[in-house]
């Protein structure tokens, strides 16, 4: 995908860079691709691929959720900034936190947050389920990009959301990790709003963004330690 590509796809999703935002993605790309020469942040390592598959798979997520307002924003296990880095670029309003367990990437993400001048984005160093009551039904949205099995997802997550919030995981194929999360969500206070699935342009890999609203307050005694998580499924 090159830029031409990356503008005209944009605009079928509602979405219009400006200048501005086309610069700061530039800059984005560049230290991505310079670090990744050190440290390995990605598998993605040509300028097409990280606009298709990096920057505007970022973008997907608002097929299901208008970001204009001042929402406060999660993403768990951002990894080298998706979609929450990117999101912050096109959205300032939102307060953004990043997630993530690895120190070099978390280095790379405060790199990029300083030269592009950002505001209002926190880089947190840590595993969701240590994350502890500060942040216990904290942010209006809680994002994540192909990080773990839907059901693992849904519990590093639900407790920190809001009631009425959206956790909205982008995901490829979620053949049957759906019926085998159902009774993670509902104990923690989640609904199933929407099944997104569409086909990443150009490539025509498969993609599915899946919204969930929080009804109910969740248990504080979630999220579990993560052994417990992985290998004993809420019933």
């Amino acid at each position: 995908m090159n830029i031409t590509e990356f503008v005209q796809e944009l605009a079928k999703i509602n979405i219009n860079p400006t200048e501005e935002q086309l610069e700061a993605l530039e800059i984005y790309k560049n230290i991505l691709l310079e670090y990744n020469q050190k440290f390995n942040l990605t598998a993605i390592k040509t300028d097409s691929e990280i606009y298709l598959k990096h920057f505007y798979d970022s973008l997907t997520i608002t097929k299901e959720i208008d970001l204009k307002s001042n929402l406060k924003l999660l993403d768990i296990g951002t990894g080298a900034g998706f979609p929450g880095l990117v999101l912050k670029i096109f959205f300032p309003n939102l307060e953004i936190t990043l997630l993530d367990s690895n120190n070099k990437k978390i280095s790379f993400l405060e790199t990029v947050i300083k030269r592009l001048n950002l505001q209002d984005i926190t880089c947190l160093h840590g595993r969701a389920e240590e994350l502890g009551s500060k942040y216990f039904e904290y942010f209006d949205i809680i994002t994540s990009r192909a990080v773990a099995h839907l059901r693992i997802l849904a519990e590093l997550s639900l407790p920190y959301l809001s009631l009425n919030g959206y956790f909205i995981p982008l995901k490829g194929n979620v053949t049957n990790e759906l019926e085998e999360s159902e009774s993670t969500i509902k104990a923690l206070g989640g609904k199933l709003v929407n099944i997104n699935e569409f086909m990443l342009p150009i490539e025509n890999s498969a993609r599915t963004i899946i919204k969930i609203t929080k009804i109910q307050s969740t248990p504080e005694n979630y999220p579990r330690p993560y052994d417990k998580i992985l290998h004993h499924p809420i019933k």
